[in-house]
C-alpha cells in the first residue's frame, strides 16, 4: 500500500529510527484493539508455512493481506524470485509507515483488503499466484468474510493459492467452524497444516486452492 508521504528529508535532516517490530505491533493493538486479532507478530515457523505457497521461479505476483509489522513479508521475500512482485495491503496508516521504513523492497498498498479487486485493478493486476493473509477473521461478520473471500478467490483463480491462519485454542468455537465451512464452500481444496506450536499462541494454516466459483 502506498500512503501520502511528507517531504523527503534533505541530506542533513535527522532520520527517525523505526521502533522494534514487537513494540510497533503492540502500539497498533493498543490503538485499535477491536480490529487486532493477535497479541504478537507471527513466529518465523508460522510465517514459513504461510509463505510456502509462494512460487520460487518465474515472475509471480504475491499479495499479502494484513502484513502488520512484516513478519511474514520477510519469509515471502526469501522465497520470491528476482522477477516477482510482492504487494502488501495494510489498513493501519502507522503500520504502512513502519513497513515503508523497514522493508524498502515491499510494494505497500494503503487500503482495505475488502476492496482487493479494485486495488489490483488500479495496478493492472488481473490474477495473482499467491495470497497470504494475516487478517483477523474471527473479528469479521459473515458479510465481511464473504466479501473478502470473494475478492481473494477471484484474484487467485484456478491456478493460484491462498493461505491464512487460525489459533488452535479457537478451533472448536462456532465462529471457527463457520469460517471453515465458508472456506470449503469457496475452494475445491482446503488443507489444514500441522499445528505450529512455536507461535504465540499455537496456530495452524489453511491452504486453499481452486475456487469453486469466481465472480
Amino acid at each position: 500500500m502506498t500512503s501520502d508521504s511528507g517531504p523527503v528529508p534533505g541530506p542533513g535532516a535527522a532520520r527517525t529510527t523505526p521502533q522494534p517490530a514487537h513494540r510497533a505491533f503492540l502500539s497498533a493493538a493498543l490503538r485499535r484493539p477491536a480490529s487486532m486479532g493477535a497479541v504478537a507478530p507471527s513466529s518465523r515457523r508460522l510465517a514459513a508455512v504461510l509463505a510456502s505457497v509462494v512460487p520460487t521461479t518465474g515472475e509471480p505476483v504475491v499479495v499479502e493481506l494484513g502484513p502488520g509489522t512484516g513478519a511474514v513479508s520477510a519469509l515471502i521475500a526469501e522465497r520470491l524470485p528476482a522477477g516477482g512482485r510482492h504487494l502488501a495491503v495494510e489498513l493501519d496508516p502507522d503500520m504502512v509507515a513502519y513497513l515503508e521504513a523497514t522493508r524498502p523492497g515491499l510494494e505497500v498498498v494503503h487500503g482495505n483488503a475488502a476492496h482487493l479487486r479494485e486495488l489490483l485493478a488500479e495496478r493492472s493486476i488481473e490474477r495473482v499466484d499467491a495470497i497470504i493473509c494475516g487478517l483477523p477473521w474471527a473479528l469479521f461478520d459473515d458479510a465481511t468474510q464473504a466479501e473478502l473471500l470473494a475478492g481473494i478467490s477471484a484474484a487467485v483463480g484456478p491456478t493460484g493459492a491462498f493461505t491464512t491462519f487460525a489459533y488452535l485454542h479457537g478451533m472448536t468455537l462456532g465462529a471457527a467452524r463457520r469460517f471453515r465451512a465458508s472456506l470449503r464452500a469457496t475452494f475445491d481444496e482446503v488443507m489444514i497444516s500441522a499445528t505450529v506450536w512455536r507461535n504465540l499462541p499455537p496456530a495452524f494454516v489453511y491452504v486453499c486452492r481452486r475456487p469453486l466459483a469466481t465472480g
